[in-house]
């Protein structure tokens, strides 16, 4: 095991562990409204911080991304950049529902090196190393082998903020779920991801995701064998652009053939 996996493995626990520790009170904790329906409690702060210290004592000259602080320049080496959601579905754990996770990874230039999602409520973790095949707890995990997407399991996110299209999104959203056995949204991108890459999913869709959403699942899932781009262009860096299509090889294209004609 790499000691970047190593290093994200310990920081993902520590966070996790923190977390779980406020679960129950989690209706008690000062939350700060980023705008409407995007939240940030001081649990996702400290997490963060737990996070970054790990990462630091390891790494002091790696660069970091994190969704609450924002940007941190590494001293003389930037090549390393660490992406991190401290908590990707806080709404979720501001209502004691357990889909929530903690979501690492490291790229070297615009390669992902590693990537750990961590779900604290089921201790579940989710590790990913490039070249080296997705694990679940230990075990090696791959995509779905469902050919149809007619049978196929599709997860999404709805729009929930003002500057988000719902109008838009509702067609995407009927045809999926004309066309599929079933639609689930579940509200935390990372842990949706992992799914996909542990066949609990057999493809997914989002527009308008961060990178710290994606980035650990992206690699999760590129290593168990699927695949996932942008949503329009498949050259660009989904990660960057934040429309994700997912899924196993031939639901990818079969849900990008349905989806595709009703962007706008």
């Amino acid at each position: 095991m790499s000691p970047l996996l190593n290093t994200a493995i310990g920081a993902a626990r520590a966070a996790g562990d923190f977390i779980m520790r406020h679960y129950q009170q989690a209706d008690q904790l000062k939350v700060t409204t980023k705008q409407a329906n995007d939240y940030v409690s001081e649990v996702d702060r400290s997490a963060e911080a737990i996070i970054i210290d790990r990462i630091r004592k390891a790494y002091p000259r790696h660069a970091i991304l994190a969704e609450e602080s924002g940007d941190h320049d590494g001293r003389t080496n930037t090549e390393i950049q660490w992406i991190i959601d401290p908590l990707d579905g806080t709404t979720n754990f501001l209502h004691r529902n357990p889909q929530f996770a903690v979501s690492i990874a490291a790229r070297d230039r615009s390669e992902l090196e590693i990537g750990v999602i961590y779900a604290p409520f089921s201790q579940e973790l989710f590790t990913a190393m490039r070249g080296s095949g997705a694990q679940l707890d230990g075990r090696r995990i791959r995509v779905s082998n469902t050919s149809k997407l007619a049978d196929s399991l599709i997860g999404t996110g709805f729009p929930y903020r003002r500057d988000q299209d719902l109008d838009a999104y509702l067609p995407l959203l009927k045809a999926v779920m004309q066309n599929t056995s079933g639609v689930r949204r579940p509200g935390a991108a990372a842990l949706d991801l992992a799914y996909v890459a542990a066949g609990r999913l057999d493809g997914f869709w989002e527009q308008g995701l961060q990178p710290w959403d994606i980035a650990a699942g992206a690699l999760l899932i590129r290593e168990a064998g699927g695949k996932i781009t942008d949503l329009t262009d498949a050259r660009s860096d989904v990660v960057e652009s934040g429309n994700v299509l997912a899924g196993n090889q031939k639901i990818h294209a079969e849900l990008g053939e349905l989806l595709n004609p009703l962007l706008k």
